[in-house]
């Protein structure tokens, strides 16, 4: 851990009482500091204390993404148009970093973890932070992807994460270093690809690299000094050595072989979240590695806690309740997707849930303070699984055990659900997820070889015809959309086609709307409660990243980034040289500036559909 000598001078300035000549006239005399109160009080969907910010990554500490704003509505929508644009900077894989917004500044991140503050009103640059990573060294070590999805704010800092393992916390006014912490280690196969979340004064954050034999964990940090108070592991390690905890003295049990020697897997690389209330924060966990079972001694055992949804005490870091979504995982089905915490009535009574959609096709609805299983349905085209037992055990079909023998299933390994952001409206009680329909042809090899995780050649998203099949793969199939679901019945409201996927996400507003970036580029406008497309504009970019709405001087924005994405290892000598930078942009009512032009991308960079090694991680 390194600090930088911050003084209390940081802290006056953030406070409003003195700052810099050119801060004065960017920001109010007194911005609010944003500490565990306001971040608490922001928790709520309808008591929101800072309307017109984005605090955290899930916008709350619950993640429901839901803004109170509504100067953007449903009877208006049509008229909204570019406001401002800038460019985040050149390659560097796809972009994926929810912005935040914070006393009129906009603060962002790229994938190689460079860090801007800008006017949320204009895009005037205010400061950028470049944390220098030595890219040739780290690109090989790189899981799924040189992406990034975010960075959190606290009492004067944005907490940054570095791709290298660094975790960086930077004055916000100035963009200075204030102290620095090291979470993992590159050459030891780890990233950190994950936004930081705040909860009770500690910044959580995981680590990527799941998909290589790595043993998953995340860790608790002190947000004013960067130091280390806690660190969880998901999956246990070496059995001669004594386990850390009586969790994994519980899970040791659920393994077999040499497990420990290929890693476990377990990576906590996206979901979370945190209830002050109950002291405990949540986290999602990844797929057991390698992929396929027979190679870690895992047959007919449920490896444990990959695949699962984990609720660990904040102050002591110990493990509260766990629920698998996935036990004995085959099919590359992590549990990482978005963690929402929800206050219901089911049944005539008040629920406090957390809730998920998973990869593996089902929507989890759970009791946050006790792990009990409420209820759970699949909300796309399941074959893997037939359906749930009592106690929401996935009751797999046999079939989908292969080996060596394709067959095909669904969902995807790439996820049913994958790390974009789904939404949720109180106006309608709904859930809204990007999807993806598409199924995944699985092979295992004969034998599994160094650096593999143990599937085929040739596994990977099916050919339309002469595909062995448990429920073929079909054109019909191959697509996504955005669903509305009710997380209380379990019951799809509407489905748009043609959006959802992987990358991109969604917001929604107390406008009566639901904003959706998709993939391909396009940024779009729909009705909460009819699924009606009102506005739908193509940026010219790939790679995209979740939107965010925020509100400056009574306007209201809407601001993504995209670009296009550049994969883990370099496709040519001129990656940094492309002439169609990744950019954020930012819309408004009646914005009226022009879209950057974007030329089409070298013909090796084209975005083919992309099998589960390398979806983000």
């Amino acid at each position: 851990m390194r600090n930088f000598g911050r003084t209390y001078a940081l802290t006056v300035a953030f406070l409003g009482l003195s700052a810099a000549g050119w801060l004065r006239a960017q920001t109010p005399a007194k911005p609010v500091n944003v500490d565990g109160k306001v971040l608490r009080n922001a928790a709520s969907v309808s008591n929101d204390a800072l309307p017109g910010s984005w605090l955290t990554y899930g916008r709350n500490q619950g993640e429901t993404r839901y803004s109170t704003l509504k100067q953007i509505n449903d009877t208006n929508a049509k008229r909204l148009g570019l406001a401002w644009s800038y460019v985040v900077g050149a390659g560097g894989g796809n972009q994926e970093g929810t912005p935040l917004v914070w006393n009129n500044i906009l603060y962002g991140i790229t994938t190689w973890s460079v860090v801007y503050a800008l006017d949320a009103r204009t895009g005037k640059e205010l400061w950028r932070w470049d944390p220098e990573v030595n890219q040739s060294a780290v690109r090989p070590k790189i899981c799924c992807g040189t992406v990034n999805r975010g960075i959190a704010l606290y009492n004067g800092m944005v907490i940054a994460p570095v791709i290298d393992g660094r975790l960086q916390a930077l004055d916000a006014l100035t963009g200075k270093p204030v102290w620095e912490s090291r979470v993992a280690y590159p050459q030891d196969l780890y990233t950190l690809t994950m936004a930081p979340r705040i909860a009770g004064g500690k910044v959580i954050i995981g680590a990527s690299g799941g998909d290589k034999a790595t043993r998953g964990f995340f860790a608790a940090f002190d947000a004013m000094t960067g130091r280390q108070t806690w660190k969880f592991y998901t999956v246990p390690g070496n059995p001669e050595l004594p386990p850390e905890n009586e969790a994994m003295k519980a899970a040791l049990k659920t393994w077999g072989g040499d497990f420990w020697t290929k890693g476990g897997g377990g990576a906590v690389w996206d979901g979370f979240a945190y209830d002050p209330e109950a002291n405990l924060v949540y986290v999602g966990t990844g797929n057991a590695e390698p992929w396929v079972q027979k190679f870690r001694g895992a047959q007919g055992v449920d490896n444990l806690y990959t695949c699962s949804i984990l609720a660990v005490d904040l102050t002591s870091g110990l493990l509260k309740w766990h629920f698998q979504t996935t036990p004995n995982d085959n099919w590359d089905y992590d549990s990482v997707q978005q963690l929402m915490l929800l206050d219901l009535n089911i049944k005539g009574k008040p629920r406090k849930v957390i809730t998920q959609a998973s990869k593996n096709g089902f929507f989890w609805v759970l009791d946050r303070v006790t792990g009990e299983f409420i209820s759970g349905a699949p909300f796309v085209k399941t074959t893997w699984a037939t359906g749930l037992d009592a106690k929401g055990r996935p009751i797999v079909n046999p079939a989908a055990y292969y080996d060596t023998d394709p067959i095909s299933l669904f969902p995807t390994g790439g996820g049913a659900h994958n790390w974009s952001p789904m939404s949720y409206s109180p106006l309608t009680g709904w859930v809204y997820i990007p999807v993806f329909l598409q199924p995944f042809t699985y092979a295992a090899a004969a034998e599994l070889k160094p650096g593999s995780n143990g599937y085929a050649r040739g596994s990977g998203t099916p050919k339309l015809i002469d595909s062995p099949a448990i429920g073929p793969p079909t054109a019909e199939g191959m697509r996504g959309a955005l669903e509305a679901w009710d997380p209380i019945n379990q019951k799809l409201m509407w489905r748009i086609e043609g959006g959802g996927g992987i990358g991109g996400g969604t917001a929604a507003t107390a406008g009566n709307l639901v904003f959706e970036v998709i993939n391909d580029g396009r940024f779009r406008a729909v009705t909460a409660d009819k699924g009606e497309i009102l506005y739908e504009i193509q940026t010219g970019r790939t790679g995209m990243a979740p939107p965010i709405t925020y509100e400056v001087d009574g306007k209201q924005f809407v601001a993504f980034q995209g670009g296009w994405g550049r994969p883990a290892t370099s496709v040519g000598p001129n990656d940094e040289k492309i002439e169609h930078p990744p950019m954020l942009f930012v819309f408004a009512l009646d914005g009226k500036a022009e879209l950057p032009k974007a030329a089409p991308p070298p013909n090796n960079r084209q975005q083919q559909p992309a099998a589960p090694e390398l979806q983000p991680r």
